[in-house]
């Protein structure tokens, strides 16, 4: 028997749950649609959202010929292949046939040049799904052939939706006596997935309702149950986040035996090199920061030696850059930092620059004072001279708020003897 979250897979846009800002009344893809002709696109969102579920909506809805590839297991070979057969078998009047590429992320180079032609030529229409950012792992020439739209997990009510269409109307489960009294653990686990949120129920009513009638489920039953059966909910390999999730988070905790013990979980299970590189990278900024700017430093080495020596020899630069960033001392003050200044902008608006401050090319800007008052700072003892930087209404905003370990107490020292104690005093 297929598993609930196929059986549920929706068929129309009408069955369709979220992504309105997609596929809603007006909206981008669902203009296209409706207009019967699509171009190339990727689809970037978390797993569990509808990517692959929205790439054979659209091809039912076309009535056009459709391809699939996964990245994991396809080569150049395979893509060359599904190119050949789309040529041979469209007609003048027909649409392009689509190619849905699960996992895009994982296509090499080689992979993704094999595309370009046939995307460009309209040979296919490319509708591509990734879980991570495109930008870094999709090459420019294709992206730039290609849309790129935003799926987000799903909202509360979309999943709550979601469980009562599937107790309602699935085959087996309306066969059963379903009583969802609590439903706050199912959606935690599920994250905005939707597979996993269908996986947690199918797993909890298989479990209950040889005992049970109805099946009462409430939130110490779904914890219970899933504590019982961790990798029950997971069909789909989607483990693989939550033990990035505390990879990272035990890299914070300043941890190193928890995480290379999931650097090895990661190793053991195939995990792609680059995808952990990135992460050490993102930690290295955001967990770590300005308490040693080094880290960063060996980050980015770690990334570009794993891209140079490639695998298994991968895993040693691995394993020293986590260890390196577990034990060195932790600081998130540069991300507070930009989360204040983009609040403090989003509040506040487009500040005018002060005049001082504003560039003056031309006699005119001169002659209104743009740049009037200015001071150099390299005119001056020591470098400095203290003047206002901050448009008008932001004057003696505090934005960056040193943290106390040893580097940034330096700075802390630094900005107090140039600015006064005022400024950066201690907290």
């Amino acid at each position: 028997m297929q598993p609930l979250a196929e059986r549920l897979r929706p068929k129309t846009l009408d069955e369709y749950i979220g992504q309105q800002h997609l596929v809603g009344p007006g909206a981008v893809l669902r203009k296209m649609i409706d207009a019967g002709r699509i171009t190339s696109f990727i689809l970037w969102g978390p797993p569990g959202v509808g990517k692959t579920t929205l790439a054979h909506i659209i091809a039912n809805r076309l009535e056009t010929p459709f391809y699939t590839l996964s990245a994991v297991t396809s080569g150049v070979k395979d893509v060359r292949d599904v190119i050949e057969r789309a040529k041979s078998g469209r007609f003048f009047s027909q649409a392009s046939p689509i190619l849905f590429i699960d996992e895009i992320h994982r296509f090499s180079k080689s992979q993704q040049d094999s595309l370009l032609g046939a995307v460009e030529q309209g040979t296919i229409t490319l509708i591509g799904a990734t879980t991570e950012n495109p930008s870094f792992e999709v090459i420019r020439p294709l992206l730039s052939r290609c849309q790129l739209y935003v799926l987000k997990p799903l909202e509360k009510d979309d999943l709550l939706a979601l469980l009562h269409r599937a107790i309602s109307t699935d085959t087996e489960l309306k066969q059963r006596h379903i009583e969802l009294r609590e439903t706050t653990a199912m959606l935690r686990y599920s994250g905005g997935d939707a597979r996993k949120l269908l996986n947690i129920l199918e797993l909890v009513v298989e479990a209950e309702a040889a005992e049970a009638d109805p099946v009462v489920i409430t939130d110490e039953l779904v914890t219970q149950r899933l504590q019982q059966n961790p990798m029950a909910y997971d069909k789909d390999g989607e483990m693989h986040y939550d033990i990035i999730s505390a990879f990272i988070k035990s890299i914070r905790g300043s941890d190193p035996d928890a995480a290379i013990y999931w650097l090895a979980r990661m190793v053991e299970g195939g995990e792609d090199p680059a995808f952990i590189a990135r992460r050490l990278v993102i930690s290295a900024a955001e967990d770590i920061g300005l308490a040693n700017p080094n880290a960063l430093l060996l980050a980015n080495a770690c990334f570009d030696t794993i891209m140079k020596i490639g695998w298994p020899e991968g895993r040693i630069p691995l394993a020293e850059t986590t260890i390196y960033l577990a034990t060195s001392p932790k600081s998130n003050s540069a991300y507070l930092a930009i989360d204040h200044a983009l609040g403090l902008v989003r509040q506040t608006g487009n500040q005018p620059v002060p005049l001082h401050l504003r560039n003056a090319p031309t006699k005119l800007m001169k002659q209104l004072g743009y740049a009037d008052g200015y001071k150099y700072a390299h005119d001056y003892p020591g470098h400095f001279v203290r003047q206002q930087f901050l448009p008008d209404e932001l004057q003696g905003t505090r934005i960056w708020t040193p943290q106390p370990n040893p580097a940034e107490q330096k700075h802390r020292e630094r900005m107090q003897q140039l600015w006064g104690e005022d400024k950066y005093k201690g907290e």
